[in-house]
């Protein structure tokens, strides 16, 4: 599928009508169907505007029309005549149907990559830019599984939940669709050019805003709303309370789609705003195979879960009931002390100095540990570190009371309480 290149004539009055800000994209999208394309749109008189929309808007369109968007036009020419580049306006039926049913769909959508996959069957996976070594592994897996099923991953390319989710996508030999909240032709945060290259060769970069378009804190909510249309649902792997990943959530709620979340620790500070969707009626997922099973489609062997997920379905209220079983049943108190974790005795107070900082080593652990357990395996392939290093720092960190060990040899990040 290709888009209709625009004439000089044409693109004008596009930019023209979007460089004016009180034409927000529901008043366009009205504007357009009363009076046909950009063009004919900027050629009414005052008063034909005016019955129609207001005085107000007939100002903002009078504007439009004495804009001088000369050098835009020129840049944005240059641009789409570059291979692999589209400018796709909202009468062109190259638009994706599923932003064009949206409330404000975008006049113009910058493409970088392939358009066909704006029409595929996607998800989204966002979450966290300061994502846990394990929530990256986690939005890394969804990604690749979902991927192989033959879904388009869909993220916003930051940091953090979001690059490993486009990772994901390529690993799999998948799709993915990058919506930013820049210009098509600007890469942010720079550290992903590469990854951004990868995603215009195998999916596609989307954007509603200008080309040079600088990044902006008030684009961002902007940009989640059509990651939430373009998709059939939302996975939100990690966030905190107030996120932008709960604003991308809210919206796919508010359009009808679904949404998905990953639990965590419940000492996470990252899983707080997955707990959250989870209370408010997302859907606690484990695998890949929940998603799919969620959206209708058929769960294959590339997921690598499919006959959990059978098993799952039919056993979810046989073992609720064994669980209730389980927790009012009294267990015996030498059972439960031997399965507690060792627990280090607080610190003495011997001195009046604070204590002294953790070595590198330490540091460095402690941040790969994250909040979830993790087996010394898992560990050493987060750090890197040789085994004799790996075990001089769990035991700094074990001492100085900033982990446990748990029963099977895994490690926890140590709380109070």
């Amino acid at each position: 599928m290709n888009a209709r290149a625009p004439t000089s004539e044409q693109l004008h009055a596009w930019l023209a009508l979007t460089s004016v800000r009180a034409l927000k994209p529901a008043i366009l999208r009205a504007l357009l169907a009363a009076f046909g394309d950009a063009r004919s749109l900027l050629a009414q008189p005052f008063e034909a505007l005016a019955d129609e929309a207001g005085s107000a808007i007939a100002r903002a369109v009078a504007a439009a029309a004495r804009a001088d968007v000369r050098e835009q036009v020129d840049r944005t020419l240059a641009w789409c005549a570059a291979p692999g580049h589209a400018l796709v306006t909202l009468d062109d039926p190259a638009y994706p149907c599923s932003l064009f049913n949206m409330h404000d769909p975008p006049p113009l959508l910058y493409v970088s990559g392939q358009l066909q996959w704006l029409h595929a069957p996607s998800v989204a996976i966002v979450g966290s830019r300061n994502a846990t070594p394990q929530g990256a592994a986690d939005a890394r897996r969804f990604a690749r599984e979902l991927a192989r099923a033959g879904l388009v991953v869909v993220s916003g390319l930051a940091l953090g939940v979001d690059a490993a989710a486009h990772r994901g996508a390529l690993d799999a030999g998948g799709a993915t669709l990058a919506v930013v909240g820049t210009g098509a032709d600007l890469v942010y945060p720079a550290q992903h050019h590469a990854l951004a290259d990868e995603i215009a060769a195998c999916g596609a970069i989307v954007s509603e805003w200008p080309l040079a378009t600088p990044a902006k804190p008030a684009h961002f909510p902007q940009r989640n709303r059509l990651i939430a249309g373009l998709t059939r649902g939302v996975l939100v792997v990690e966030a905190a309370l107030r996120s932008g990943s709960l604003i991308t959530a809210r919206l796919s709620n508010e359009m009808g789609r679904d949404v998905f979340a990953v639990p965590g620790s419940i000492h996470s500070p990252v899983s707080r705003g997955c707990h959250q969707l989870i209370k408010d009626g997302a859907m606690l997922v484990e695998t890949a195979a929940d998603v799919l099973q969620a959206l209708g489609l058929t769960v294959t062997e590339d997921t690598g879960e499919p006959q959990r997920a059978d098993r799952r379905a039919k056993e979810t209220q046989p073992s609720r009931q064994r669980q209730a079983r389980r927790s009012s049943t009294p267990r015996p108190e030498s059972a439960s002390k031997s399965a507690k974790p060792r627990v280090p005795a607080p610190a003495l107070p011997l001195f009046d100095t604070p204590p002294p900082a953790l070595s590198p080593d330490g540091s460095r652990l402690l941040e790969a540990l994250g909040h979830a357990p993790a087996a010394l395996e898992i560990l050493a392939g987060r750090t890197d570190m040789d085994s004799g290093t790996l075990q001089g720092a769990l035991l700094e960190l074990e001492l100085r009371g900033y982990l446990t060990v748990l029963p099977g040899g895994r490690y926890v990040r140590h709380t109070e309480g």
